[in-house]
């Protein structure tokens, strides 16, 4: 067993192939428990702004078929788009306001051109990521992922009284305690099989409960077509580009970014689930699930119905259920193209009781929130992270309860910051621009990167240990950290393309942090390689061995970070003890 408990319940890593009928019976799964909330947040947009049927129709549609799509691509991973892991597409309830006062003000058409426009900033997001390095990190994202549970638990706990008038008042409790107390009974004692269908077998114990106080919607599923299109079409686009469009911009490029930043705390949070070993995060990936969520916008604006997002629904149910497998996201994809569909299989899914979907979301974000948790520490958890964390986390708490001055936020932006993610996610993201620019100055050097390299940086390196009034002790670690990275780096190098290294240092807390940045070429991450030395090794990587043991010796902490163009090493040096 992994001491860090990480990985022992994983049955099926994100690259193994579990049999067919396992991976569709798990797609089926998450499909079934996020179907309705897809769908309900088109519902809620469009009855909200006073559109008719004929539009819901093609909007739910649309949204089905959209989150099949982009679910399918953040698996495969096609091009520079997906994440290459089980990320579910969906609508995003952070769009809900912004999209209403579209509707309200121009009609879907005018939603549509503003949804397409915004998700332009994922694409530049998507490749330019590397230059946001220091904004975006673990620290950041494990915040939003736990702020995401603070969110949305209040909306969960609320359903727990969506029941019929008349119903007996025992229907809601016992059909929400039956459903958590499956689900943990068999997630705890079972194993195997009946592990992976915990969360199925408990939502449908809860539905049955819930059948025998008469408030499971079965007459929503009587009157459903079998098959079927959407009754309404297409709404085209606004391209006047009038007032409304540049009053309404500024409001859809902010929540963009959020939704952004939910995905990339979710594609980070997803490989910590998705491998039995501890992996580094592989920012390659990050990239891809942006673009991939880019290109869900995309396609919904295309399509005229609302944004959608990663679902974190997606991260819990790997950490519970253990397969990680990308032949999951591919079925959940196929079957939601497939309930796009089919009416009255919908109706199945949304005929569930509040209290039954209340009791197993609730499980879901409660892991979900110790993964956001798990992330912030493993980064590396100082005084001055965290003091982003908590500031931050308490403030989304406040913002989320409406605690904080709700006189003012309430109309500020629209509401924006009422919502506790945005609000505490914008608090760690300005706290950590300001504890970067706070840092000492850094010192930058740029060479070829080559053989070459080494002497400049050695010239550099012990000229920075001098002006900073350190030792020839701190000099030569430097010095011997450079090389040992340079050399490392340079080996892994498959071709000879001309690049460059750009090296800068700084002083922290009684040490140098040095971010060695390169034109990406590496395959296998360096900070993994690191993590894995003492495993049984070939004559022929004893060399290689020695050297990253070295480097392990001398550095603190090492960081590999791995973009589609560029690869950052940051590694951290203390400065040895005096004799």
């Amino acid at each position: 067993m992994d001491v860090n408990g990480e990985g022992r319940h994983i049955r099926y890593a994100a690259d193994e192939k579990p049999p067919t009928p396992l991976a569709f019976g798990l797609g089926l799964q998450l499909a079934l428990l996020t179907i309705a909330a897809i769908v309900l947040t088109p519902s809620i947009v469009v009855r909200a702004a006073g559109e008719g049927d004929p539009y819901l129709s093609w909007a739910a549609f649309a949204v089905v078929a959209v989150s099949g799509v982009s679910t399918i691509v953040q698996a495969v991973r096609v091009g520079r788009f997906g994440a290459g892991y089980v990320l579910l597409m969906g609508t995003s309830g952070a769009f809900i306001a912004v999209s209403i006062a579209a509707i309200a003000a121009g009609g879907p058409a005018l939603l549509a051109t503003l949804v397409i426009t915004s998700s332009l900033i994922q694409f530049v997001l998507a490749t330019k990521l590397v230059w946001v390095r220091r904004i975006f990190t673990p620290t950041v994202a494990g915040t939003v992922i736990m702020l995401i549970a603070v969110t949305v638990m209040p909306i969960v706990f609320g359903m727990l009284e969506e029941v019929p008038d008349g119903a007996h008042h025992l229907a809601s409790p016992l059909s929400a305690a039956a459903t958590i107390a499956v689900i943990i009974c068999i997630a705890l004692a079972a194993t195997g099989v009946w592990r992976l269908w915990a969360p199925v077998i408990g939502v449908v114990v809860g539905s049955v409960v819930a059948w025998t106080f008469g408030i499971y919607e079965a007459e929503r599923v009587a009157e459903a077509a079998w098959i079927g299109l959407p009754s309404g079409g297409w709404p085209g686009f606004d391209v006047n580009f009038g007032p409304a469009f540049w009053s309404l911009l500024p409001a859809f490029v902010i929540v963009t970014l959020v939704g952004a930043i939910e995905t990339i705390g979710d594609s980070m949070a997803i490989q910590h689930v998705s491998w039995r070993e501890r992996r580094a995060v592989d920012y390659r990936a990050v990239e891809g699930a942006v673009a991939a969520d880019g290109l869900g916008n995309l396609l919904s604006g295309l399509l005229g119905t609302v944004p959608n997002t990663t679902y974190s629904t997606s991260i819990a149910v790997t950490e519970l259920t253990g397969v990680a497998a990308r032949r999951v996201g591919v079925a959940v994809g196929i079957i939601f193209l497939v309930m796009a569909l089919l009416p009255k299989v919908l109706a199945v899914i949304l005929a569930i009781p509040g209290p039954v979907v209340a009791a197993y979301a609730a499980l879901l974000l409660s892991m979900l929130f110790v993964v956001g948790m798990r992330m912030v520490v493993q980064d590396g958890l100082d005084y001055r992270k965290g003091m982003v964390v908590g500031v931050s986390f308490w403030i989304g708490v406040g913002f989320q309860s409406g605690a904080i001055y709700p006189e003012f936020f309430a109309e500020f932006a629209g509401g924006l910051f009422q919502n506790g993610m945005t609000a505490g996610g914008a608090t760690a993201i300005l706290l950590t621009v300001f504890l970067d620019v706070a840092k000492p100055r850094r010192r930058h050097m740029e060479v070829p990167f080559d053989d070459a390299a080494i002497r400049p940086i050695s010239a550099f390196l012990r000229q920075f240990a001098t002006s900073s009034g350190w030792g020839a002790a701190m000099s030569q670690r430097l010095d011997a950290v450079g090389e040992e990275t340079v050399l490392t780096l340079l080996e892994s190098q498959d071709d000879k393309q001309s690049r460059r290294l750009r090296l800068s240092v700084s002083r922290d807390d009684g040490g140098a942090v040095l971010e060695f940045v390169v034109a990406s070429g590496e395959e296998i991450n360096l900070e993994d390689r690191i993590s894995r030395l003492g495993e049984h090794t070939t004559g022929t990587s004893l060399g290689h061995e020695a050297s990253l043991r070295l480097l392990r010796h001398l550095a603190s902490s090492v960081h590999h970070q791995q973009y589609h163009d560029t690869e950052v090493v940051t590694v951290k040096v203390r400065s040895p003890e005096p004799n």
